[in-house]
């Protein structure tokens, strides 16, 4: 490696034009002893040329890779090698620092090279000259995304968005099959071909479905989508929380600006269990309504909130993606779960380091007490069994059933109402034992059971209504015929 300390000049060329050159930008090109394009297809290049730059391209790079990650990343090897060797003067379309990866990655390599510099001239990008051919003011807002990286960035329909890298057909569709996720499918866009560069500078307004339908789609190609101002429905996250803040106003809704933390509760549990009765149904629809009723909830507290100073719905988002992030040090981390055992051996210990509980007791106590006696009994027997407080086998809470039914039994003469209660819970609880044992959700199983009785219960009265009998004219032993009947039918 030499010991001399060479300079790499990377030159922005502005979007197309020669009115976007700037005169320093000319002048390092031209005082190079050789100049690389990142691409020689870009108009401006013939205009260098002629002025006499020498110039080579790495255009043959994009013909051998198999993605542009790759293509990036192999120019820029290119250029760290013959930075070995001499000063390089590398010239990129638009601004440096605007949508060039290139860039990016000869930075990160040459801050490692203690004995390599690199300096910047910068250019007019292309996203000025989009903005300037549309007459738009970014101020306003302004969101710039990649086309060939819809799926993690995401675009906005509150504020204009720059789709970039919209160079082929393909490309178009895509970024069309990606967009009609926010946008309706009749939304204007606006797309621009060349903008800035004079006589080849294109522009079509046409309906998002017929994107991917130009026949001016290539390397200068963006497509600008203006804000929604008419939502049609087509609402997200955002306009939720902007919602709710409204109907919590002066001007909005009495009766949600009357509620609080307390009021609402069984609301937020009515919702929950309208989710897992939809979950039941394997009704996919009705799960995305109730859904959708259960965020509401929780948008509406976290506005009640907001409008007492404790926290926002932001801080319940940064609150959950902390927490999901610090239990599972197995994906985000270097810590090792192989079986999802493991993984709730974890989640276990770093919650109770975050409670700061000493006791194991803390932690059966933390389970909240309004939830259904069957799951907190689950749950609590579930955190005794982690610490070896458990039968050996099933056998153990069968037995244990059977003595506390002896007992029932037994207490059931004396006609002590507290005592009867006492030992009916004992033997609910022995019975969510075995349902444990059994890896069954007693609070479901009993559900079922629920469900089950009242399917039978229906093919009564329907039975008995075909009949001309009323249930309440019936009695228990045609009821019960007609029960039987029902649970071999079912059969």
């Amino acid at each position: 490696m030499s010991n001399m300390k060479n300079k790499l000049t990377i030159v922005g060329i502005g979007p197309g034009d020669r009115r976007f050159l700037t005169m320093e930008a000319l002048e390092a090109m031209q005082t190079a002893d050789h100049v690389y394009f990142r691409t020689h297809k870009h108009p401006v290049v013939t205009y260098i040329q002629d002025l006499g730059v020498e110039s080579s391209s790495f255009d043959d790079v994009y013909e051998g890779a198999e993605s542009f990650d790759d293509v990036y990343l192999a120019i820029a090897d290119q250029i760290i090698d013959l930075l070995e060797k001499g000063d390089v003067t590398y010239a990129v379309p638009g601004n440096p620092f605007v949508a060039e990866r290139t860039v990016e990655l000869l930075k990160e390599k040459v801050e490692k090279h203690a004995d390599h510099s690199v300096s910047f001239i910068y250019g007019t990008s292309f996203i000025d000259a989009i903005l300037s051919t549309l007459h738009k003011d970014p101020v306003h807002g302004l969101k710039i995304i990649d086309g060939l990286q819809l799926e993690t960035q995401r675009p906005d329909p509150d504020t204009d968005v720059i789709v970039i890298q919209v160079y082929n057909a393909m490309v178009a569709s895509n970024v069309k099959l990606g967009l009609m996720d926010y946008y309706d499918d009749e939304h204007e866009v606006i797309v621009i071909r060349g903008a800035g560069i004079r006589n080849e500078e294109e522009i079509q307004r046409v309906p998002l479905y017929e994107l991917d339908r130009l026949d001016i789609l290539d390397h200068l190609t963006s497509v600008y989508i203006p804000r929604v101002e008419d939502k049609k429905g087509r609402y997200g996250f955002k306009d939720l929380v902007e919602i709710m803040e409204k109907l919590r106003s002066e001007d909005g809704c009495p009766w949600d600006r009357k509620q609080t933390h307390d009021t609402l509760k069984p609301y937020m549990i009515e919702e929950a269990y309208e989710v897992l009765e939809a979950i039941d149904q394997e009704d996919h629809y009705l799960l995305e309504e109730e859904l959708g009723d259960l965020m509401l909830q929780v948008v509406f507290h976290a506005q009640i909130a907001d409008e007492n100073g404790f926290f926002d719905v932001d801080d319940v988002m940064e609150q959950i993606c902390n927490k999901l992030v610090r239990r599972h040090p197995h994906v985000f981390s270097d810590v090792v779960a192989e079986t999802s055992e493991d993984v709730l051996v974890n989640w276990e210990a770093i919650k109770r380091e975050e409670k700061e509980e000493t006791t194991h007791y803390a932690s059966m106590e933390r389970i909240p007490k309004e939830m259904p006696a069957l799951m907190r009994s689950y749950k609590v027997q579930a955190k005794a069994a982690d610490v070896g407080f458990d039968w050996d086998d099933i056998s153990g809470a069968l037995d244990k059933v059977n003595e506390e039914w002896a007992e029932l039994m037994e207490i059931i003469e004396s006609n002590n109402r507290d005592k009867i209660e006492e030992e009916l819970g004992d033997l609910i609880f022995a019975v969510v034992n075995v349902a444990r044992f059994m890896k069954i959700r007693p609070e479901l199983a009993l559900q079922k059971t629920v469900e089950k009785f009242l399917r039978r219960f229906k093919y009564i009265e329907d039975t008995l209504e075909k009949k001309g009998t009323k249930v309440h004219d019936s009695n228990l032993e045609e009821m019960d015929f007609y029960w039987n009947e029902a649970k071999n039918l079912e059969k």
